[in-house]
């Protein structure tokens, strides 16, 4: 194939794409049939087929059973504001995993010991199979899923002491830092990296999305002195939310 030529199923894909864009396909409105898509572009049935898959793919139309595939709406992003600050006395995760002040928010969460597997070991700076905490929480915007996170957090520095159980104890709901304060440890400094992958099947199921689209991971960790206390996942679908960094200038 000519350099710059395109198969037929992506120019067919790009047209409806663009129809979809500009508001000729509105959100909700079903996609022409795979007949009218053949007739119209002059196509096989394949190549109708794939040009849809195309579409479903990237999140722009989705299947609904026995009734056709629909142009999907498209959500305003949120933004993930990320800051080195926090204000004393935080309170709760969804403020430590989204520090934009003009969102709130609820969760739910729960906690388990486990033992570290290798990504996780080398993360906290520990042996694999020494025992973490790990602790799962599911954010809600306006009482619709929106964040997953997951923790872990060394039993060697929290074990048997009030901050254990990241949302239980007299601490439960605050911000890793005033938490490993009361048991002496300072942290001083967080190193945060992002990327994304495909969704998992049982994360999308969650967050509300289709398996296989693109999401955001933001792999965190909170370190007092050069050694980590807590490592975390967050994890959001990338249509939906934008990662904005607040770093302050020293």
């Amino acid at each position: 194939m000519p350099f710059g030529e395109q198969p037929a199923y992506l120019r067919v894909a790009g047209d409806l794409r663009r129809k979809i864009a500009d508001g000729t396909l509105p959100p909700r409105t079903r996609l022409p049939s795979q007949a009218r898509i053949r007739a119209e572009y002059g196509v096989s049935d394949t190549v109708a087929l794939e040009a849809r898959k195309v579409l479903m793919a990237e999140g722009l139309v989705e299947g609904r059973s026995g009734s056709g595939t629909y142009v999907r709406e498209r959500p305003v992003p949120r933004r993930v504001i990320r800051t080195g600050y926090r204000p004393a006395g935080e309170v709760g995760p969804f403020r430590q995993e989204q520090a934009d002040e003009r969102v709130s928010g609820t969760w739910e969460s729960h906690s388990d010991q486990e033992e570290a597997g290798p990504a996780i070991a080398e993360r906290l700076r520990i042996k694999e199979g020494e025992r973490v905490m790990r602790t799962r929480y599911l954010f809600r915007i306006d009482g619709e899923p929106s964040m997953l996170s997951t923790s872990w957090e060394p039993l060697a520095i929290t074990g048997r002491t009030p901050v254990m159980l990241p949302e239980e104890g007299p601490l439960g709901g605050r911000g890793v830092v005033e938490r490993m304060a009361a048991i002496d440890i300072v942290v001083d400094n967080v190193v945060e990296e992002v990327g994304a992958r495909p969704g998992m099947a049982e994360e999308m199921l969650v967050l509300g999305g289709v398996p296989g689209h693109t999401v955001l991971v933001i792999e965190r960790t909170y370190r007092a002195g050069g050694r980590p206390v807590e490592t975390a996942d967050v994890i959001v679908p990338a249509d939906r939310h934008h990662a904005v960094y607040h770093l302050p200038v020293r």
